[in-house]
């Protein structure tokens, strides 16, 4: 690993700045969200004209550049380096690359570093792609623009990578959709196989608000895996800073266009009667109706469609339609009505950790405590905390503490063998 060199930094200045630290931090951020507040504007006013220049002031302008270098360099992966190995990790390196970022014409992406990571709960891997750090910053510098119109173009009910949104406010909409008793009972739950890997690429540079060379390039790039170049011909990489933006952009209209296709089909009156509702958080989505004939005929077939022209497909195996008596799974919770043996007791909507969820929690748990042979009780004890506590406070707002009870009685007998295990003579 090599740390950019700083040279020429300390004659070189920008603004009048010779020092990272002197940087005026909150007159910048005011300053960039000055300036996507009027992109988002222009966006909702439909004049494209003016968000391509407001667009192109920000990702020249120095403050931009700025921003960007600092989401990199401070963010969980800034000690981990691309192909070529760089780090920015002195504040000389970070005003270089303020620099470096101004240099736009002639400007080639490096090929993305494949990495495999397990998921979570899961035996199988996925692949990550590790852009060098000049990448990711230019990603960066780039999503400041695009993020305004990715937002103001957005569904209602969209949850995953947007600000000030997370999986517990997808949940409450869920919980508002489906708790009345004239809600819809019919749930298509909705997979996309390959969502990442499988975006068609002309389809984003037609249609993502951006500069279309610049995303080509990325797109295309290639990734080093095991010291072997491939090309990308398809997909954008989980790991590139910009990835959840474009993805969300591939998948706006699901709901707004859904609706209006519903509403010329079957008439305005009839399409709000149907009662279809789509709640999405990045590529997990679920889709309400009135009845399942609704699901399959109209609803499901057109969603096929829509994904189809964006090169991604529905999973046959994991998309399926079921009634909200039987239950099912999103985001790691499981959404059931349970009807009362009492006919004068109306059904009611509970919300619990969903079986699977639990499994792969207990599982990791389990995995952390039998690795934990040559570990000291403080150190197990720092390891396991994070995770317990993590996974507690994700499931608090719903009704878990029949599970919580069972799975402290679980981890508990577990930590237990492992001390007699451990203080055995």
């Amino acid at each position: 690993m090599k740390t950019q060199p700083a040279t020429s930094v300390a004659s070189a200045s920008f603004d009048g700045v010779k020092n990272w630290h002197d940087l005026d931090w909150a007159r910048i951020q005011q300053t960039v969200r000055k300036t996507q507040l009027k992109i988002a504007q222009a966006t909702r006013e439909g004049d494209w004209r003016r968000v391509k220049r407001l667009q192109r002031l920000l990702t020249h302008s120095f403050y931009g550049r700025c921003l960007a270098v600092r989401r990199v360099t401070e963010n969980r992966g800034r000690k981990t380096p691309g192909v070529d190995g760089e780090t920015w990790g002195t504040p000389q390196a970070k005003l270089h690359a303020v620099g470096r970022l101004s240099k736009q014409r002639g400007y080639r992406p490096r090929p993305l570093w494949r990495v495999w990571i397990p998921k979570p709960g899961k035996q199988e891997k996925r692949p990550l792609g590790i852009p060098t750090m000049l990448d990711r910053a230019m990603q960066a510098l780039y999503l400041q623009a695009l993020e305004p119109v990715v937002e103001s173009t957005s569904d209602p009910k969209s949850y995953g990578f947007r600000p000030d949104r997370s999986t517990a406010d997808a949940m409450v909409e869920l919980f508002h959709l489906l708790s009345p008793q004239t809600a819809p009972v019919w749930i298509l739950e909705g997979d996309i196989k390959g969502f990442f890997d499988n975006i068609n690429h002309e389809w984003l540079c037609r249609n993502v608000p951006m500069d279309r060379k610049v995303l080509r390039k990325w797109l295309k790039a290639g990734v080093i895996d095991r010291r072997q170049l491939m090309a990308t011909e398809a997909g954008t990489p989980q790991g590139g800073i910009i990835s959840p933006c474009l993805a969300n952009a591939t998948l706006n209209g699901l709901e707004t266009q859904l609706k209006r296709h519903l509403a010329q089909k079957l008439g305005a009156m009839k399409a709000r009667k149907i009662k279809v509702q789509c709640v999405r958080y990045a590529d997990d989505f679920v889709v309400t109706a009135a009845s399942k004939e609704l699901l399959e005929e109209e609803v499901k077939p057109w969603v096929e469609q829509f994904l189809s022209v964006r090169g991604v497909a529905l999973s046959r195996e994991k998309t399926q339609i079921t009634h909200i008596h039987q239950g099912f799974d999103f985001l790691g919770w499981n959404f059931r009505k349970y009807v009362p043996k009492s006919p004068y007791r109306n059904a009611k909507l509970l919300i619990k950790p969903s079986k699977k969820n639990v499994s792969a929690f207990y599982r990791k748990v389990r995995e952390i405590i039998k690795g934990s042979g040559a570990l000291t009780q403080d150190a197990l004890i720092g390891q396991l905390n994070p995770v317990l506590r993590g996974w507690a406070q994700y499931h608090s707002p719903v009704v878990a503490k029949q599970t919580f009870s069972k799975l402290d009685h679980l981890v508990f007998w577990r930590l237990w063998r492992w001390a007699k295990r451990e203080r055995a003579p």
